[in-house]
Formats: structure tokens, C-alpha cells, sequence
């Protein structure tokens, strides 16, 4: 079951990421008014298999935002608009996770969230920091020899704009997202999970017997499934396809993959808890995943999409955190 569940939490995890890579303009800074900072317990496993409500993600209710199972490397790219890569500081960002409840200021929206945070970071977690432009190694997404082997996503169902919401089905879990309700609903041998995500689009994962992970995107761009790839090798990966559409993707992911990708989000995986013991063996971010000689499954997977990643240099502005505080001051 550890197994099924550390899946699903990841592709949680890595939707989250991509829902909130755009943020739009922020009109004025804004702070909260009140806000309550709590160490986030485990998220139990039982949550995802009987439909219970993960406490994980961003949600706006009543004047108020809800913020779930958040590490301080999310902090600082939702508030700064960047990437994970373009942050550089200690380890543990990504591993110390908290829940925060926060009373927006009278005419605040999600939009005014970024410059919230910075204040919220400054004066709770102490944070103090510099940018630095720095060339950075990464990947570019381009199409191989041959072209794309990709196929058109279906158009999207005409939905009225006044119906409501339909009702979760049973053995549903949510997780909200600055935009919108994402719902988890695990498969009956739990296995694998359907993600419905805002916009329409579905993915669906199954776990093999070995732990190997098949996932299906029923619709992404290449810059969503861009941001997909870069939570599986070591260096962020850019969109250069110049395709526009909307597509079906599937990837075929190994144990190897997975562990990199949960390791990398901070979450702790047991000795033994995964099939094999991959739980306690080593996984070094730069092992295969990081070199298609060295049989990483990810770029067998794009190989069959008639895609391929180019290593490239780039610079990248950077924020270097110079100081931050592990505990927030008291509430």
C-alpha cells in the first residue's frame, strides 16, 4: 500500500508544481493581517486510500487562505515567482513543511499571494537573501529526428458555466490548488490513481508489481509536460519544441525515478517500505536519470514520443538565501 500511496502523493506533488508555475501580476503589496504557522504532521496513507480530504495544497475560503503540507523551498518560489532550480540554499527548505492560516487584508485575491508571502517569510521565518545571475546547466525539451509521435488531446466537454459542481465520487480525495479543486480517486486494487486536475485534463497512474509507476496525461502542453520531465532528471528542463497543441502523453517510470522524484520533495520513504528495498538504497540525483546512456527510463519514454532533451547552458537569476530560521516566531 506504501507504495501505491507514495505514488500518488508524488503525482500530487508534481501537478501541484505545475498549477502554480504562472502567477499572475501583483497589483499592490499586500500582508497578512493574522496568520497562524503549525509544523505539518504525516500525511497518513489511510487518507488517500479511504477518500479523505489531504491537508495539502492552497486554498481561498471566506477571506482567508488555507495553506497545507508547504516547504519553505515552496515558500520562496511561490513568493518570488520562480522555479525550484533557481533557488539555491540549505537542504532541509524542502524537507521542514508547515500549515499555514492566514486572514487576508479587505479586497485581497490569490494574485496579492506571491507578496504576502515574501512579508510572511521575512518577518516570521527571518529570511534575508540576495539574486545573483548564474549560468546553470539544463535541459531543452526539442523534437528528435524523425518528429513528434505525439497524439492531439479530445477537445474538452462543453460544460455550462452556471452548473454545479459535480459531487466527488466515493473513495474521492481533494487537494486544492491556486487554480482550483484537484481530485484523487484510487483505483479499487489500490494500484493506481485518477487525477482530474482544473482545466479538464486526467491523469491516470498505475503501479506495477515491481513498483514501476505507467502514467497517462489526457492533456498537457509542452510546457506542462516540460515541467512533468524536470521533477525526473537533475537539471530543469525548457520547452523548445515549438509544438503548441494540447496533447496525450504517457511515461513509463521506474522505482529509480520515483524514489529521485520523493526524495527530492522531501518526503521520507522507510527502509524496506517500497518494492525491491528501494526504500533504503541510495539514490544519487545524478545517476541514470541524468545520462541517456546510462538507461534512465524517462528519456526511454520521451525516445518513443519522438522527443529528446538536449543538455545546454544557460543563465539563470538566482535567489541565494543568506539567512533563514527553521521555526517560525510564535503565532
Amino acid at each position: 500500500m506504501y507504495s501505491g500511496f507514495v505514488g500518488k502523493l508524488l503525482v500530487a506533488g508534481l501537478v501541484s508544481s505545475v498549477l502554480l508555475s504562472a502567477q499572475a501580476p501583483v497589483a499592490a503589496p499586500k500582508t497578512f493581517e493574522v496568520a497562524t504557522i503549525k509544523s505539518a504532521p504525516p500525511i497518513n496513507p489511510m487518507m488517500v486510500a479511504q477518500g479523505g480530504k489531504m491537508h495539502v495544497g492552497t486554498k481561498f475560503d471566506a477571506g482567508r487562505v488555507d495553506i497545507g503540507y508547504t516547504s519553505l523551498s515552496d515558500m520562496i518560489c511561490l513568493a518570488y515567482k520562480i522555479k525550484l532550480y533557481q533557488l539555491s540554499g540549505p537542504d532541509w527548505l524542502k524537507n521542514e513543511r508547515f500549515d499555514i492560516l492566514a486572514k487576508l487584508p479587505e479586497g485581497a485575491t490569490k494574485d496579492d499571494l506571491p507578496e504576502m508571502m515574501k512579508a510572511l517569510l521575512a518577518d516570521r521565518f527571518k529570511l534575508t537573501l540576495h539574486k545573483e545571475t548564474k549560468d546553470h546547466s539544463m535541459y531543452a525539451l526539442v523534437v528528435a529526428k524523425g518528429g513528434p509521435k505525439l497524439k492531439d488531446a479530445v477537445p474538452e466537454p462543453t460544460v455550462q458555466p452556471d452548473a454545479p459542481p459535480a459531487a466527488p465520487e466515493k473513495g474521492t480525495a481533494t487537494i486544492a490548488t491556486n487554480e482550483g479543486a484537484m481530485s484523487i480517486k484510487a483505483s479499487g486494487d489500490g494500484r493506481g490513481a485518477t487525477v482530474k486536475v482544473p482545466g479538464g485534463s486526467t491523469i491516470k497512474t498505475t503501479m506495477g508489481a515491481d513498483g514501476n509507476m505507467h502514467m497517462e496525461m489526457s492533456r498537457a502542453t509542452m510546457t506542462q509536460f516540460a515541467e512533468m520531465v524536470a521533477r525526473f532528471v537533475d537539471k530543469p528542463v525548457l520547452d523548445k519544441t515549438e509544438l503548441t497543441g494540447n496533447y496525450q502523453v504517457s511515461l513509463e517510470l521506474s522505482m529509480a525515478d520515483l524514489m529521485r522524484v520523493a526524495r527530492a520533495q522531501g518526503v521520507n520513504i522507510p527502509a524496506g517500505a517500497m518494492p525491491g528495498g528501494a526504500g533504503g538504497a541510495s539514490a544519487n540525483p545524478g545517476d541514470a536519470a541524468s545520462d541517456p546512456g546510462n538507461g534512465g527510463s524517462i528519456f526511454t519514454a520521451l525516445q518513443s514520443m519522438g522527443l529528446k532533451l538536449e543538455s545546454r547552458k544557460d543563465a539563470v537569476e538566482t535567489i541565494m538565501v543568506d539567512h533563514i530560521e527553521k521555526t517560525p516566531t510564535e503565532n
